[in-house]
């Protein structure tokens, strides 16, 4: 299990995917969720997948501004 942490600085329609190596989308943790300005923590477990790199975007929209986001993680069993 991994927690994923992200602040919104504005009220935003947030969507939040992990994708592999390939570019493959593998899980929608958070799917286009209206939320406030704030600190916000996700859980994901991954207990399903193999060991490797993958990859997480979050995308928050709102206000006419739009705030995009991607970071590698390893997951080793």
């Amino acid at each position: 299990v991994t927690k994923i942490n992200y602040d919104l600085p504005f009220d935003s329609k947030v969507l939040i995917i992990i994708y592999d190596v390939t570019g493959r989308e593998i899980k929608r943790l958070v799917n286009n969720e209206l939320k406030q300005g704030g600190y916000y923590t996700v859980e994901y477990n991954g207990s399903n997948l193999s060991s490797g790199v993958y990859f997480y975007r979050m995308i928050a929209e709102g206000g006419g501004k739009e705030y995009i986001m991607t970071k590698k993680m390893a997951l080793i069993k």
